[in-house]
Protein backbone atom coordinates (compact mmCIF):
# COMPACT_ATOMS: atom_id res chain seq x y z
CA UNK A 1 0.00 0.00 0.00
CA UNK A 2 1.38 3.40 -1.01
CA UNK A 3 1.33 6.37 1.39
CA UNK A 4 2.40 8.86 -1.23
CA UNK A 5 -1.01 10.56 -1.18
CA UNK A 6 -0.17 11.83 2.30
CA UNK A 7 2.47 14.04 0.75
CA UNK A 8 -0.02 15.66 -1.61
CA UNK A 9 -0.16 19.41 -0.99
CA UNK A 10 -3.53 21.16 -0.65
CA UNK A 11 -3.62 24.87 0.26
CA UNK A 12 0.07 24.89 1.27
CA UNK A 13 -0.34 21.87 3.58
CA UNK A 14 0.20 18.19 3.06
CA UNK A 15 -2.64 15.79 3.72
CA UNK A 16 -0.53 14.40 6.55
CA UNK A 17 -0.51 17.87 8.11
CA UNK A 18 -4.31 17.94 8.01
CA UNK A 19 -4.41 14.53 9.64
CA UNK A 20 -2.04 15.73 12.35
CA UNK A 21 -4.26 18.78 12.91
CA UNK A 22 -7.37 16.60 13.10
CA UNK A 23 -5.66 14.18 15.49
CA UNK A 24 -4.47 17.01 17.73
CA UNK A 25 -7.90 18.63 17.70
CA UNK A 26 -9.91 15.47 18.41
CA UNK A 27 -7.36 14.21 20.94
CA UNK A 28 -7.39 17.58 22.68
CA UNK A 29 -11.20 17.58 22.86
CA UNK A 30 -11.18 14.11 24.39
CA UNK A 31 -8.49 15.07 26.92
CA UNK A 32 -10.30 18.28 27.88
CA UNK A 33 -13.64 16.50 28.23
CA UNK A 34 -12.19 13.71 30.39
CA UNK A 35 -10.10 16.10 32.51
CA UNK A 36 -12.98 18.50 33.09
CA UNK A 37 -15.38 15.67 33.93
CA UNK A 38 -12.95 14.25 36.49
CA UNK A 39 -12.34 17.69 37.97
CA UNK A 40 -16.04 18.58 38.08
CA UNK A 41 -16.85 15.21 39.66
CA UNK A 42 -14.27 15.72 42.41
CA UNK A 43 -15.41 19.30 43.03
CA UNK A 44 -19.06 18.23 43.06
CA UNK A 45 -18.34 15.46 45.59
CA UNK A 46 -16.37 17.94 47.70
CA UNK A 47 -19.12 20.57 47.55
CA UNK A 48 -21.65 18.08 48.92
CA UNK A 49 -19.51 17.66 52.04
CA UNK A 50 -19.27 21.39 52.76
CA UNK A 51 -21.82 24.04 53.67
CA UNK A 52 -20.12 27.05 52.04
CA UNK A 53 -20.96 28.27 48.54
CA UNK A 54 -17.47 28.89 47.17
CA UNK A 55 -17.03 25.36 45.83
CA UNK A 56 -20.46 25.48 44.13
CA UNK A 57 -19.42 28.79 42.60
CA UNK A 58 -16.18 27.30 41.23
CA UNK A 59 -18.07 24.33 39.76
CA UNK A 60 -20.51 26.73 38.08
CA UNK A 61 -17.66 28.83 36.61
CA UNK A 62 -15.87 25.77 35.24
CA UNK A 63 -19.03 24.22 33.83
CA UNK A 64 -20.66 27.30 32.30
CA UNK A 65 -17.66 29.45 31.26
CA UNK A 66 -14.22 27.82 31.26
CA UNK A 67 -15.29 24.41 29.96
CA UNK A 68 -16.64 25.76 26.65
CA UNK A 69 -13.73 28.17 26.15
CA UNK A 70 -11.26 25.29 26.43
CA UNK A 71 -12.73 23.75 23.26
CA UNK A 72 -11.78 26.80 21.27
CA UNK A 73 -8.38 26.80 22.97
CA UNK A 74 -7.78 23.27 21.66
CA UNK A 75 -8.75 24.37 18.15
CA UNK A 76 -6.50 27.45 18.37
CA UNK A 77 -3.47 25.41 19.44
CA UNK A 78 -4.16 22.65 16.91
CA UNK A 79 -4.41 24.97 13.94
CA UNK A 80 -0.91 26.24 14.67
CA UNK A 81 0.33 22.98 13.12
CA UNK A 82 -0.92 24.12 9.72
CA UNK A 83 0.46 26.67 7.33
CA UNK A 84 -2.45 29.00 6.75
CA UNK A 85 -2.78 32.36 4.98
CA UNK A 86 -2.16 35.49 7.00
CA UNK A 87 -5.76 36.71 6.74
CA UNK A 88 -7.04 33.41 8.23
CA UNK A 89 -4.43 33.67 10.99
CA UNK A 90 -5.67 37.18 11.70
CA UNK A 91 -9.29 36.04 11.80
CA UNK A 92 -8.46 33.18 14.16
CA UNK A 93 -6.46 35.57 16.38
CA UNK A 94 -9.36 38.03 16.48
CA UNK A 95 -11.80 35.27 17.36
CA UNK A 96 -9.43 34.00 20.06
CA UNK A 97 -9.14 37.50 21.50
CA UNK A 98 -12.93 37.87 21.44
CA UNK A 99 -13.41 34.51 23.19
CA UNK A 100 -10.80 35.41 25.82
CA UNK A 101 -12.44 38.80 26.43
CA UNK A 102 -15.88 37.23 26.79
CA UNK A 103 -14.56 34.58 29.20
CA UNK A 104 -12.83 37.18 31.38
CA UNK A 105 -15.89 39.45 31.51
CA UNK A 106 -18.21 36.54 32.33
CA UNK A 107 -15.91 35.38 35.12
CA UNK A 108 -15.69 38.91 36.55
CA UNK A 109 -19.46 39.45 36.43
CA UNK A 110 -20.13 36.05 37.99
CA UNK A 111 -17.67 36.85 40.79
CA UNK A 112 -19.52 40.14 41.36
CA UNK A 113 -22.86 38.31 41.35
CA UNK A 114 -21.50 35.78 43.83
CA UNK A 115 -20.24 38.57 46.10
CA UNK A 116 -23.67 40.25 46.06
CA UNK A 117 -25.35 36.94 46.87
CA UNK A 118 -23.07 36.32 49.86
CA UNK A 119 -23.57 39.90 51.09
CA UNK A 120 -27.36 39.54 50.92
CA UNK A 121 -27.22 36.23 52.80
CA UNK A 122 -25.17 37.78 55.58
CA UNK A 123 -27.48 40.79 55.85
CA UNK A 124 -30.59 38.60 55.92
CA UNK A 125 -33.83 38.95 54.00
CA UNK A 126 -34.12 42.54 52.79
CA UNK A 127 -36.08 43.16 49.60
CA UNK A 128 -34.89 46.76 49.27
CA UNK A 129 -31.23 45.80 49.66
CA UNK A 130 -31.53 42.92 47.20
CA UNK A 131 -33.32 45.06 44.61
CA UNK A 132 -30.80 47.87 44.96
CA UNK A 133 -27.79 45.56 44.71
CA UNK A 134 -29.27 43.92 41.62
CA UNK A 135 -29.62 47.37 40.08
CA UNK A 136 -26.00 48.15 40.93
CA UNK A 137 -24.96 44.81 39.46
CA UNK A 138 -26.72 45.61 36.17
CA UNK A 139 -24.84 48.92 36.00
CA UNK A 140 -21.61 47.06 36.77
CA UNK A 141 -22.29 44.60 33.94
CA UNK A 142 -22.83 47.43 31.46
CA UNK A 143 -19.56 49.08 32.54
CA UNK A 144 -17.66 45.76 32.41
CA UNK A 145 -18.89 44.93 28.92
CA UNK A 146 -18.22 48.49 27.79
CA UNK A 147 -14.63 48.33 29.01
CA UNK A 148 -14.25 44.90 27.40
CA UNK A 149 -15.43 46.22 24.04
CA UNK A 150 -13.05 49.19 24.31
CA UNK A 151 -10.17 46.84 25.16
CA UNK A 152 -11.09 44.54 22.26
CA UNK A 153 -11.31 47.36 19.72
CA UNK A 154 -8.09 48.90 20.98
CA UNK A 155 -6.26 45.61 20.43
CA UNK A 156 -7.68 45.42 16.93
CA UNK A 157 -5.94 48.69 16.13
CA UNK A 158 -8.89 51.09 16.21
CA UNK A 159 -8.06 54.66 17.25
CA UNK A 160 -10.40 55.08 20.19
CA UNK A 161 -8.24 57.28 22.42
CA UNK A 162 -9.79 60.46 20.98
CA UNK A 163 -13.29 59.02 21.48
CA UNK A 164 -12.49 58.17 25.10
CA UNK A 165 -11.07 61.66 25.67
CA UNK A 166 -14.24 63.18 24.24
CA UNK A 167 -16.38 60.99 26.45
CA UNK A 168 -14.27 61.99 29.44
CA UNK A 169 -14.78 65.71 28.80
CA UNK A 170 -18.47 65.13 28.20
CA UNK A 171 -18.69 63.10 31.40
CA UNK A 172 -17.15 65.93 33.42
CA UNK A 173 -19.62 68.40 31.92
CA UNK A 174 -22.56 66.13 32.71
CA UNK A 175 -21.27 65.54 36.25
CA UNK A 176 -21.03 69.29 36.89
CA UNK A 177 -24.52 69.87 35.50
CA UNK A 178 -26.02 67.02 37.52
CA UNK A 179 -24.07 67.60 40.72
CA UNK A 180 -27.17 67.66 42.93
CA UNK A 181 -28.56 64.48 41.38
CA UNK A 182 -25.22 62.69 41.75
CA UNK A 183 -25.06 63.85 45.37
CA UNK A 184 -28.42 62.21 46.02
CA UNK A 185 -27.27 59.03 44.25
CA UNK A 186 -24.12 58.78 46.37
CA UNK A 187 -26.20 59.50 49.47
CA UNK A 188 -28.48 56.63 48.42
CA UNK A 189 -25.49 54.28 48.34
CA UNK A 190 -24.50 55.59 51.79
CA UNK A 191 -27.99 54.84 53.14
CA UNK A 192 -28.03 51.47 51.39
CA UNK A 193 -24.74 50.18 52.76
CA UNK A 194 -24.45 52.07 56.06
CA UNK A 195 -28.16 51.43 56.81
CA UNK A 196 -28.90 54.24 59.31
CA UNK A 197 -32.56 53.33 58.74
CA UNK A 198 -34.61 50.92 56.64
CA UNK A 199 -38.17 50.76 55.36
CA UNK A 200 -40.54 50.53 58.33
CA UNK A 201 -38.33 52.45 60.78
CA UNK A 202 -39.81 55.38 62.71
CA UNK A 203 -37.41 58.34 62.39
CA UNK A 204 -37.26 62.03 63.26
CA UNK A 205 -35.48 64.60 61.09
CA UNK A 206 -35.63 68.09 62.55
CA UNK A 207 -39.31 68.98 62.96
CA UNK A 208 -40.50 66.07 60.82
CA UNK A 209 -41.24 62.58 62.05
CA UNK A 210 -42.80 59.48 60.58
CA UNK A 211 -42.34 55.95 59.24
CA UNK A 212 -40.04 55.29 56.29
CA UNK A 213 -42.11 54.02 53.35
CA UNK A 214 -39.70 54.04 50.43
CA UNK A 215 -35.99 54.59 49.82
CA UNK A 216 -35.25 55.54 46.21
CA UNK A 217 -32.15 56.51 44.28
CA UNK A 218 -32.91 60.23 44.65
CA UNK A 219 -35.57 60.59 47.35
CA UNK A 220 -36.81 58.91 50.52
CA UNK A 221 -40.50 59.05 51.44
CA UNK A 222 -41.80 59.18 54.99
CA UNK A 223 -45.40 58.80 56.18
CA UNK A 224 -45.98 61.31 58.98
CA UNK A 225 -48.19 60.71 62.01
CA UNK A 226 -50.81 63.10 60.64
CA UNK A 227 -51.07 61.03 57.45
CA UNK A 228 -49.34 63.07 54.76
CA UNK A 229 -46.27 61.85 52.90
CA UNK A 230 -43.08 63.84 53.43
CA UNK A 231 -40.42 63.54 50.73
CA UNK A 232 -36.73 64.17 51.43
CA UNK A 233 -33.81 64.18 49.04
CA UNK A 234 -31.25 61.58 50.11
CA UNK A 235 -28.53 64.20 50.53
CA UNK A 236 -30.78 66.07 53.01
CA UNK A 237 -31.04 62.92 55.10
CA UNK A 238 -27.32 62.11 55.11
CA UNK A 239 -26.53 65.75 56.02
CA UNK A 240 -29.07 65.79 58.88
CA UNK A 241 -29.17 64.29 62.35
CA UNK A 242 -31.61 61.41 62.09
CA UNK A 243 -33.11 59.87 65.23
CA UNK A 244 -34.16 56.27 64.63
CA UNK A 245 -36.69 55.16 67.25
CA UNK A 246 -37.11 51.70 65.70
CA UNK A 247 -33.67 50.74 67.00
CA UNK A 248 -34.23 52.07 70.48
CA UNK A 249 -33.80 49.24 73.01
CA UNK A 250 -35.51 51.12 75.82
CA UNK A 251 -37.18 54.49 76.28
CA UNK A 252 -36.12 56.90 79.05
CA UNK A 253 -39.15 58.59 80.60
CA UNK A 254 -38.98 61.74 82.74
CA UNK A 255 -42.08 63.28 84.28
CA UNK A 256 -42.92 65.64 87.11
CA UNK A 257 -45.81 65.90 89.51
CA UNK A 258 -46.67 68.45 92.18
CA UNK A 259 -48.34 68.21 95.59
CA UNK A 260 -49.72 70.98 97.76
CA UNK A 261 -47.64 72.93 100.25
CA UNK A 262 -49.98 71.70 102.98
CA UNK A 263 -48.62 68.13 102.57
CA UNK A 264 -47.01 66.88 105.78
CA UNK A 265 -43.28 66.16 105.92
CA UNK A 266 -43.83 62.47 106.63
CA UNK A 267 -45.98 62.22 103.50
CA UNK A 268 -43.37 64.09 101.42
CA UNK A 269 -40.73 61.56 102.48
CA UNK A 270 -43.02 58.66 101.63
CA UNK A 271 -43.89 59.84 98.07
CA UNK A 272 -40.59 58.66 96.41
CA UNK A 273 -41.06 55.21 97.98
CA UNK A 274 -44.65 55.04 96.73
CA UNK A 275 -43.63 55.93 93.18
CA UNK A 276 -40.68 53.49 93.24
CA UNK A 277 -42.93 50.65 94.38
CA UNK A 278 -45.52 51.42 91.70
CA UNK A 279 -42.97 51.51 88.86
CA UNK A 280 -41.18 48.35 90.02
CA UNK A 281 -44.51 46.52 90.10
CA UNK A 282 -45.27 47.61 86.52
CA UNK A 283 -44.27 45.13 83.83
CA UNK A 284 -41.54 46.06 81.29
CA UNK A 285 -40.19 48.99 83.29
CA UNK A 286 -36.93 49.75 85.08
CA UNK A 287 -37.01 52.30 87.92
CA UNK A 288 -34.23 54.88 88.01
CA UNK A 289 -35.04 57.58 90.58
CA UNK A 290 -37.74 59.71 92.21
CA UNK A 291 -36.79 62.90 94.09
CA UNK A 292 -38.31 65.97 95.71
CA UNK A 293 -37.10 68.23 92.92
CA UNK A 294 -37.95 71.85 93.79
CA UNK A 295 -40.30 74.35 95.36
CA UNK A 296 -42.67 75.62 92.72
CA UNK A 297 -44.88 78.70 92.67
CA UNK A 298 -47.87 76.76 93.89
CA UNK A 299 -46.62 73.16 94.44
CA UNK A 300 -43.84 70.94 95.75
CA UNK A 301 -42.42 69.33 92.63
CA UNK A 302 -41.18 65.73 92.32
CA UNK A 303 -39.17 64.48 89.36
CA UNK A 304 -39.41 60.81 88.37
CA UNK A 305 -37.17 58.90 85.93
CA UNK A 306 -37.74 55.35 84.71
CA UNK A 307 -37.22 53.23 81.57
CA UNK A 308 -39.72 51.40 79.38
CA UNK A 309 -38.11 48.22 78.02
CA UNK A 310 -39.57 48.66 74.55
CA UNK A 311 -39.39 51.02 71.58
CA UNK A 312 -43.16 50.86 70.96
CA UNK A 313 -44.67 54.29 71.60
CA UNK A 314 -48.16 52.93 72.25
CA UNK A 315 -46.76 50.54 74.84
CA UNK A 316 -44.96 53.44 76.53
CA UNK A 317 -48.20 55.41 76.71
CA UNK A 318 -50.09 52.40 78.13
CA UNK A 319 -47.44 51.99 80.84
CA UNK A 320 -47.40 55.71 81.67
CA UNK A 321 -51.19 55.66 81.96
CA UNK A 322 -51.05 52.62 84.25
CA UNK A 323 -48.48 54.36 86.46
CA UNK A 324 -50.55 57.56 86.59
CA UNK A 325 -53.65 55.62 87.63
CA UNK A 326 -51.68 53.81 90.36
CA UNK A 327 -50.16 57.07 91.69
CA UNK A 328 -53.59 58.71 91.79
CA UNK A 329 -55.04 55.74 93.69
CA UNK A 330 -52.16 55.64 96.23
CA UNK A 331 -52.29 59.38 96.83
CA UNK A 332 -56.03 59.26 97.47
CA UNK A 333 -55.53 56.39 99.95
CA UNK A 334 -52.73 58.31 101.72
CA UNK A 335 -54.60 61.61 101.74
CA UNK A 336 -51.99 63.33 99.54
CA UNK A 337 -53.38 66.11 97.36
CA UNK A 338 -52.11 67.09 93.92
CA UNK A 339 -51.43 70.77 93.49
CA UNK A 340 -53.14 73.02 91.01
CA UNK A 341 -52.60 76.72 90.29
CA UNK A 342 -53.87 78.75 93.25
CA UNK A 343 -53.17 82.09 94.86
CA UNK A 344 -53.58 82.98 98.52
CA UNK A 345 -54.13 86.64 99.40
CA UNK A 346 -53.22 87.84 102.91
CA UNK A 347 -55.07 91.05 103.91
CA UNK A 348 -53.81 93.18 106.77
CA UNK A 349 -56.42 95.22 108.64
CA UNK A 350 -55.11 98.78 109.17
CA UNK A 351 -56.29 101.44 111.62
CA UNK A 352 -58.25 104.05 109.68
CA UNK A 353 -58.30 106.53 112.59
Amino acid sequence: MSWDFLNKVIWNNKISDYLIFLSLFLGGLVIVKIAVRILLKKLDDFSKKTTNLIDDFIVNILDKVVYKALYFGVFYLSIKSLTIPSYITKIVTIVAMAVLTIVVVRIVTRIASYGIKIYCLRKGSDELLERSLNGIFNVFKVIAWGLAIVFFLDNLGFKISSVIAGLGIGGVAVALAAQAVLGDVFSYFSILFDRPFTVGDFIIIGDYLGTVEYIGIKTTRIRSLSGEQVIFSNSDLTNSRVRNYKRMDRRRVVFQLGVTYQTKLEQLKEIPKIIERIIKNTKDTAFDRAHFFSYGDFSLIYEVVYYVISADYNKYMDIQQQINFAIKEEFENKGIEFAYPTQTLFLNKTDMN
